[in-house]
C-alpha cells in the first residue's frame, strides 16, 4: 500500500516510480482516493523531473487499463484509434478518418466530455437515430470509419 504523498515524493526527488506505485496511483486516482490537488502536485513533480521509458510505457497501459475497451479482435484488417484532445481547432479528425480508412478501420474515441474545448463529435451529427452498442463487435465489421464520443467508463482516468 502507498500514499500519495510517498508517491509524489519520490517523484519530486528525481526517483524512478515502481511498477506498483504507478498502478496504485492510476488505480487509487480513479476511486477518488487520490485528491485533484495531490494528482496536480504529482503531474508538476513528472513534469521537472521527466519520467523514463519504462515508466511513462507503465503509465500509458495504467491509465488504459483504468476503463473499458472496445474488444475489436473480430476485425479483420488493422484497427487504429486517433484520439481527439478535443481542443478548438481539430481539424484533422474528418479529413483523417477517411484517408486512414483505405487501409485500415478507424474507430475514433472523441472525448465530448472535455469541457469548454468541445471535442469532433460534438460538432458532427451522426446517422439520425442510430446508436451503436458500446462494444457492438458488428460495427467494427461495417464502419470503416467512426467519430463517436466518449462513453462512461471509457478511458476512465482521462
Amino acid at each position: 500500500m502507498y500514499s500519495a504523498v510517498d508517491v509524489i515524493r519520490t517523484k519530486r526527488d528525481g526517483g524512478r516510480l515502481t511498477d506498483d506505485q504507478i498502478d496504485w496511483v492510476i488505480d487509487a486516482y480513479t476511486k477518488d482516493a487520490v485528491a485533484e490537488e495531490q494528482m496536480a502536485a504529482l503531474a508538476m513533480a513528472i513534469f521537472c523531473n521527466g519520467m523514463d521509458a519504462a515508466e511513462t510505457a507503465r503509465w500509458t497501459r495504467a491509465m488504459i487499463e483504468s476503463g473499458e475497451r472496445l474488444d475489436l479482435g473480430t476485425v479483420a484488417r488493422p484497427t487504429v484509434d486517433k484520439h481527439s484532445t478535443g481542443g478548438v481547432g481539430d481539424k484533422i479528425t474528418l479529413p483523417l478518418a477517411p484517408l486512414v480508412a483505405v487501409v485500415v478501420h478507424n474507430g475514433q474515441i472523441g472525448g465530448d466530455h472535455l469541457g469548454a474545448g468541445g471535442a469532433v463529435a460534438q460538432v458532427t451529427p451522426g446517422r439520425r437515430g442510430h446508436r451503436a452498442a458500446h462494444g457492438d463487435p458488428a460495427v467494427g465489421q461495417r464502419q470503416v470509419s467512426a467519430v463517436a464520443g466518449g462513453a462512461e467508463g471509457c478511458g476512465h482516468v482521462e
